[in-house]
């Protein structure tokens, strides 16, 4: 769950280019996320970078019983829109160890309230574009809306379309298309020395359709230690242990700095 003029005239330039390079590259990566989905309207911030590791591993299995941990996710997100009404992340990872580790993601939408006084956030996005033509190249798009709402916190729905040559079934079926959703609960808030005040403890869960790679979802706890800096722990079961594996733990770190036109002020 990853949180948003003298440096405008040059952000114009880079962002398109660096938009060019997200789009137009053939390159499996995560973007903002609710836990184990990206069923969130969670945008990073114009500027400010995101790093991530994000471990899931087996618990209390021999090797002969199904025991298979994925590679480790260490990511890069960043927000690359200075407009309040329209934002846009992109964002790369490296994943060890699989064969082919470096790829690629990216979404763009409008926060709550910017159509319109109590709209609902909507994104478009796209993920695992992987560098490997039809082994990685899930290529899957997706919408979602979102909305806040009081005591309950986030409520997200998607649905997704992908790469019906490379997401497919156990059985090498075409398994292309689903829905996800997600929540995020705020349990405990917290404050900053300066008096702001941030979620402390949240918790989340998300679900994805689909008898593929990314079909299954999980539950667990976000730990803010601040506002900034946060650990995300639980577990993740999968729709087809045939292709996942049975169900994992998960730690995910989750570091935002500072934003990054802040540097070039003096």
């Amino acid at each position: 769950m990853r949180k948003g003029g003298i440096m405008k005239k040059k952000a114009i330039p880079i962002v398109t280019f660096m938009i060019v390079c997200v789009f137009y590259s053939i390159v499996s990566a995560t973007p903002s996320t609710t836990y184990w989905t990206p069923a969130t309207t969670d945008i990073q911030p114009f500027g400010v970078l995101h790093i991530g590791v994000d471990n899931y591993f087996t618990v209390n299995r021999k090797t002969n019983d199904g025991a298979s941990a994925f590679g480790t996710d260490s990511g890069l997100t960043v927000g690359v829109l200075p407009f309040e009404k329209l934002q846009m992340e992109i964002g790369i990872d490296y994943i060890e160890p699989t064969d082919h580790p470096i790829s690629f993601n990216a979404k763009i939408g409008t926060p709550e309230s910017a159509l319109f006084t109590g709209s609902p956030a909507l994104n478009l996005g796209i993920f695992n574009v992987g560098t490997e033509k039809g082994v990685t190249d899930q290529n899957i798009l997706y919408g979602v809306i979102g909305k806040t709402f009081p005591v309950v916190g986030g409520l997200y729905g998607a649905l997704y379309i992908g790469n019906g040559k490379v997401l497919v079934n156990k059985y090498g079926n075409k398994a292309n298309t689903g829905f996800m959703a997600g929540v995020s609960t705020p349990i405990l808030r917290g404050k900053t020395s300066e008096g702001e005040e941030y979620n402390k403890l949240v918790f989340a869960a998300d679900y994805a359709s689909g008898g593929n790679a990314i079909g299954g979802g999980g539950f667990g706890l976000y730990y803010y230690f601040t506002k900034d800096i946060s650990l995300l722990t639980g577990p993740v079961w999968f729709n087809s242990e045939a292709i996942n594996g049975k169900w994992k733990w998960t730690i995910q770190l989750d570091i935002n700095l500072p934003s990054v036109p802040q540097w070039f002020k003096k």
